[in-house]
């Protein structure tokens, strides 16, 4: 079980949420370790060091953690059904003694210039699942490194395509074109999937956060002039998590406590925001609307273009 982004959020706003810490920590990880890898990129190319390193954020107090954070595997592995043997598995990746080798191979294809990026980036991807080079932790890890792929090339300014989403969305499909590519050596479709997989999602992206500045835009026409200064900094507050806490407000925007309520009081007034739990102390409000447009399925429909 996965939390949702919706929970995260609260959780970053200081909300005590139902979902277990672990579930918290598991996609709170997945943050940190992209915003570590983005770090890194400034000074660390694409690389196994850095693939060990993001390994070691993204397992480190969590389930996997059994899992030897931050290092290669030194077992076999393989994958199948719950409670299948290496001969019954579906698949099994190269064993140990060839592991460095074809993690060499891997990251010298990384640097390779020669092939458009979304096609170097859906090849590499296969290749690092097809290795395995973890016990624990692959698909996050592979996952990650295409964003850092396409950051990397200069493709993406800042990491605003996420194809977790419809990897998770199409799961069944995502699993097959992999196996596909393995077995039947289907390259062709996998690619398309793939690629299919970018445009859906930057699609996404763009509609989502098109409607985000349209409502933020919609906010900050109804505050201003008719509150203070505090309010309309507040939305910019909202616009980076829709939960807050007036006490948290306060802090964030070096301000008064006072001064934070009657801000927040306004945007409830306006129905920007709501308060979400019971409590007569440690309100907790929510920006609903720019809660549901973040956290609404992503639309896997293609789009033809205008």
């Amino acid at each position: 079980t996965q939390a949702t982004l919706g929970e995260l959020l609260a959780a970053e706003a200081g909300v005590v949420v139902e979902r277990s810490p672990a579930d918290l920590r598991e996609v709170g990880n997945y943050v940190t370790a992209l915003e570590y890898g983005l770090k890194r990129l400034k000074a660390l190319p694409l690389s196994l060091r850095l693939v060990q390193e993001l390994h070691e954020k993204l397992m480190s107090g969590v389930r996997g953690e059994r899992a030897s954070p931050g290092e290669f595997r030194r077992i076999q592995n393989w994958i199948g059904r719950p409670g299948s043997t290496i001969e019954n598995a579906i698949y099994v990746p190269p064993p140990t003694q060839y592991l460095m080798e074809c993690l060499g191979a891997w990251e010298k294809f990384l640097h390779d210039t020669s092939l458009p990026p979304l096609i170097q980036v859906a090849l590499a991807h296969y290749q690092f699942e097809a290795i395995h080079p973890f016990i624990d932790g692959n698909g996050r890890v592979g996952r990650l490194l295409i964003t850092l792929f396409l950051v990397e090339r200069s493709i993406l300014p800042t990491p605003l395509l996420y194809l977790s989403a419809f990897f998770e969305a199409a799961r069944r499909d995502y699993y097959e074109r992999l196996l596909g590519v393995s077995d039947r050596g289907e390259w062709e479709e996998w690619l398309i999937y793939l690629l299919n997989g970018v445009a859906t999602q930057s699609q996404d992206a763009v509609d989502r956060a098109t409607r985000i500045n349209s409502l933020l835009a919609r906010w900050r026409r109804e505050v201003t002039g008719s509150a203070s200064a505090v309010a309309v900094r507040l939305l910019d507050v909202l616009a980076e998590n829709p939960y807050c806490m007036v006490r948290r407000v306060a802090d964030r925007l070096e301000v008064a406590f006072t001064t934070a309520q009657r801000a927040v009081d306004r945007l409830e007034a306006l129905s920007i925001v709501r308060q979400v739990n019971r409590a007569k102390r440690d309100r907790v409000y929510c920006a609903t609307k720019l809660l549901d447009i973040l956290e609404e399925p992503a639309d896997l429909t293609p789009r033809e273009r205008q």
